[in-house]
């Protein structure tokens, strides 16, 4: 990484609501709102939010977007739902930043291989590496939340990574994946590189979230420049 600051710099409060701040800000337009209470549009990600203060009401109107029995994913709010919401996963993660505004040193090049902009006609493929790779929630119209980038070798799309979250002053970088059969040649690495350029270019800053087991891609983000600002636990339930 090229020199710039370091440390857990700048305005980063938004970082401990993204999917709220995000609903509430640029991804506005994909997503439907009762009172305090936001979600996605069916397709676009499952992501769910309240406020960390929330109340019955909170929960009722998130309960009532989202219909009965479903899945609301709370990602890392805080707020505990009422007793008759079923738990249905807890994960243990980590949240990392860019540590400031100097640019990434590019990865060289695979013989062959460029970096794309990936969009509506390329969705089948990027489910069908989703489907192999198993990166995170990734569904038909998650490519609308951002710029996604991919590889491509012998014409098939063998890895890609984008931009997902949106709060104010960030872009996180999400759906990194490769295709087993593609791996050790430095595609994450270019693909992440290639979006820290893209969304510094903006004047935002990079973050991405990690499982804690994850600890290959762990290391990967930390050598690249990412910093860890905190851990996190992601919830998800289903409603009554």
């Amino acid at each position: 990484m090229t020199s710039g600051d370091s440390g857990d710099s700048g305005d980063t409060a938004a970082l401990d609501d993204p999917v709220g701040e995000s609903l509430r800000g640029r991804h506005a337009g994909l997503g439907r709102r009762i009172g305090r209470a936001a979600t996605y549009l069916p397709g676009v990600a499952t992501f769910s939010a309240v406020p960390a203060d929330a109340d019955a009401a909170d929960w009722a109107g998130l309960a009532r977007l989202l219909g009965p029995a479903a899945f609301a994913d709370m990602f890392s709010c805080q707020a505990s739902p009422p007793p008759d919401w079923e738990q249905v996963f807890v994960l243990e993660g980590r949240q990392l930043i860019w540590p400031g505004s100097g640019r990434p040193d590019q990865p060289p090049s695979a013989n062959g291989t460029d970096v794309a902009e990936l969009g509506a006609a390329d969705v089948p493929q990027m489910l069908d590496l989703v489907a192999r790779t198993q990166p995170g929630p990734f569904w038909p119209r998650t490519v609308e939340l951002g710029t996604y980038l991919g590889i491509r070798e012998g014409g098939r799309l063998v890895a890609m990574a984008g931009e997902r979250l949106r709060p104010p002053g960030w872009t996180e970088i999400s759906a990194v994946c490769t295709a087993p059969e593609a791996r050790g040649r430095g595609h994450a690495a270019r693909l992440i590189s290639a979006l820290v350029g893209r969304i510094l270019a903006r004047n935002e800053r990079p973050f991405l979230h990690v499982a804690e087991a994850n600890t290959g891609a762990l290391r990967l983000y930390e050598r690249l420049g990412f910093a860890s600002r905190k851990h996190v636990t992601f919830r998800g339930f289903r409603t009554p």
